[in-house]
This record gives structure tokens, sequence and C-alpha cells, in this order.
């Protein structure tokens, strides 16, 4: 089955340039239908596949407080008040993770770029130290998984780093540019003609598979299983 269409990101399109209430109430039967519905059937296809390649990783198709990443937008602290998301955020986080910042697999869908993540964003303190310990204390390890044949092949590392070395860490380590890093994400573009094609759950898992070697390091970092 295809999951999303060119239907969808006309939706996201028209929902960028008319993000307010009224609209997005006069065309709720439009996102349920090309975006919410296509989004919980991929869930469930993933979800199918995902103990291939860890059983210990979930997806959870509920329509609020799962996968799906809710389609209201927090607008207490930031000056842009627009009140909805307008991109399909899917997460398939790790059991042992409460929130975002665990390791998890992610696919984003927009009109304006589409990407599939894997990996930590913005990992809270104790496990930042965790994740940085372990490439102080075993740079190969970490050099094995940052430069795995498959994972360089289909993902960038992105994110923020510090502009110094982070308090306790040797500023002369020989992966002490890593070490500054404050997210722990591979990201991989797809164009848009991917996720209009009905194996989608294949393609998204594929991906998922060439991530193994940084989930696997940040699992280990963790002390979660893999």
């Amino acid at each position: 089955m295809n999951y999303f269409s060119t239907e969808t990101f006309a939706f996201l399109e028209e929902l960028t340039e008319n993000n307010n209430r009224d609209w997005f109430n006069d065309n709720k039967q439009r996102y349920e239908e090309v975006v919410r519905g296509p989004a919980l059937a991929l869930i469930e296809a993933v979800g199918v596949k995902l103990p291939e390649i860890s059983p210990h990783f979930r997806a959870d198709a509920r329509k609020m407080g799962g996968s799906l990443m809710r389609v209201y937008r927090d607008t207490r602290f930031g000056k842009d008040k627009t009140p909805y998301k307008t991109n399909i955020g899917i997460q398939f986080r790790h059991e042992a993770g409460k929130d975002v910042h665990a390791p998890g697999y992610y696919l984003h869908i927009s009109a304006a770029e589409c990407f599939v993540g894997v990996g930590t964003w913005h990992p809270p303190s104790e496990a930042l130290y965790k994740i940085r310990d372990l490439m102080a204390n075993e740079p190969d390890l970490w050099l094995h998984a940052r430069d795995d044949a498959q994972f360089s092949r289909w993902f960038n590392l992105v994110g923020d780093s510090l502009k110094t070395a982070p308090r306790g860490f040797d500023k002369t380590h020989p992966v002490i540019d890593d070490i500054k890093r404050k997210d722990f994400i591979g990201i991989s573009d797809l164009a848009p003609a991917l996720i209009e094609q009905e194996d989608l759950a294949d393609i998204v898992c594929d991906y998922f598979k060439a991530g193994r070697s940084l989930m696997a390091f940040l699992c280990k970092a963790q002390r979660v299983p893999f």
C-alpha cells in the first residue's frame, strides 16, 4: 500500500501557508486522511520489522502519545506562536527511553525536506557524560561506530558542539572533536518520491539497519541493550 502521497505534501505545504486554527479545523478531515491515518499505518508496518533490527525499540501506533509526534506546537516559550507543526515526525524509541533524548530512530516528512535520523538528540547531562566517557575511554570503539562503512555511506553526523573541551576531558584527546558534540545524530536525506513509495516501511527500515553501528554504541554508553 501507499502510505503518503502528493496529497500529503500538498496538505503540509498549505498548512505552512495557513498555520492557524480556523484553517486546520476546516481541513481536519484531510489531516486524518492524508497525514495521521497513513502515518499510523506506517508505524504499524515498521513495527513488524523492527525486531529484525533490534528487539528493544518500540513502534506505538496510538493517535496520541505514541510514535507519531503531536501536530500541536508548544508555543509557551518561543517567539513563533503558530499553533501547528508543518511536518510529520515519527519516532521509534528505545524501550528504556522516556522521551526523545533516548537513543531512537526518526522519520521527518515536510514540504521542505524529508530525512531519516538515528541517534540521540540533546541528551541530558548524565546521558551525555556517559557517551563522552565511553568515547574517551574506548576511542577505537567509537571510531568503529562512526566510520562503519554502511553508516558513513548512508548518514552524516550532525548537531551542536561545544567550542572547547568539556570539563574533565583532555583537550588533546584524539577524538576530542567528537567528545565536544552535544548531539549524536546521523541524518540521511530522503527524496519526496521515496516517501510516496508503497514499500516505504522497507525503505525506512533499510536506513535504520544502516544506522546500527551508531545505535549500538549509544546503547552501550547508556548501558541499555541493543
